[in-house]
């Protein structure tokens, strides 16, 4: 048996510009005024189209970040002392607004770290990946900032999460882990973010039920408050996960997911009064039906 959800259409998400968006995009506005050529007096020979259109294929490449082998070699790479500089400035300019702060932050991370895509689950990676691989230096740089902004973090985690999914429409994207490791490094000191509005995050849910890609990457972003505290790891489970377990595509994360979180918690007894007979029988009578999805 197979649960329908009803489809509905989530409202525009309005973003708003942040300081190291902004420098970028003057920087490539005055490229483009630089490589614009003088008028041509006589006709183009058809070699020198060939030879222009390389040209500016290169050009395009080198306005965009690189991608590297792998996001440990990107990790490497990254300036750490470039990163705390846009940072500074980022306070200086908007010295009142820490969401900002915290928008240019993930900005930058996720425009820096260009390694290859993962799939959305990272199922073939440890539950704190891509946050273990972040140095000391870097995690206390982001957790200083994340101090500095704590009245702005439940935004911040909307706005990188919401971020992830618009960068899924582009073709191609950009790769997701400066998003992801934002994510992580919020829900690690304050899992409650991520259950403040279930009920929010399920209608999201919901209306991306045609897109796996989507709905597994709000799953997964949601699921990692459970890693640092049970009882919110069971709320986003119940609240979340069990009620898509009907549909084929969501299924196999929603129960991986809650193998993972009780294994990985030694003290079960955190998550005791979690699920009473509202949850449990349900959930009993959808295990034991014959033809579900599991």
């Amino acid at each position: 048996m197979t649960f329908c959800l009803p489809v509905i259409t989530p409202a525009p998400i309005q973003t708003t510009s942040t300081l190291y968006e902004r420098g970028f995009e003057r920087i490539l506005k005055r490229q483009n005024k630089e490589q614009v050529p003088p008028p041509a007096v006589e006709p183009k020979k058809p070699g020198n189209k060939k030879q222009t259109k390389k040209v500016a294929t290169l050009t395009n490449q080198n306005q965009k970040q690189s991608r590297f082998r792998s996001l440990e070699e990107a990790l490497k790479a990254l300036d750490i002392a470039a990163l705390q500089k846009e940072l500074d400035k980022s306070q200086s300019v908007f010295c009142g607004n820490p969401s900002v702060w915290l928008k240019d932050l993930a900005s930058y991370l996720n425009y820096k770290l260009q390694a290859p895509l993962s799939e959305p689950t990272l199922s073939q990676h440890t539950h704190d990946y891509p946050y273990s691989l972040v140095s000391r230096e870097l995690r206390g740089i982001i957790r200083g900032l994340l101090a500095k902004a704590a009245g702005s973090l439940e935004l911040f985690f909307d706005h990188c999460l919401f971020t992830m999914l618009q960068e899924l429409d582009k073709t191609p994207g950009e790769s997701l882990h400066g998003y992801r490791i934002c994510i992580q490094a919020v829900l690690q000191d304050r899992p409650k973010i991520a259950t403040m509005n279930l009920g929010k995050f399920l209608e999201l849910l919901r209306s991306h039920q045609s897109r796996p890609a989507k709905c597994l990457t709000i799953m997964w972003a949601m699921g990692q408050a459970g890693f640092t505290n049970l009882s919110e790891g069971l709320k986003v489970w119940l609240g979340i996960m069990l009620p898509v377990l009907g549909i084929k595509s969501l299924s196999p994360f929603a129960i991986a997911y809650l193998d993972r979180l009780l294994l990985m918690h030694p003290n079960l007894t955190k998550g005791f009064g979690m699920i009473g007979p509202k949850d449990f029988f349900p959930l009993l009578d959808f295990a034991y039906m014959p033809n579900n999805s599991l």
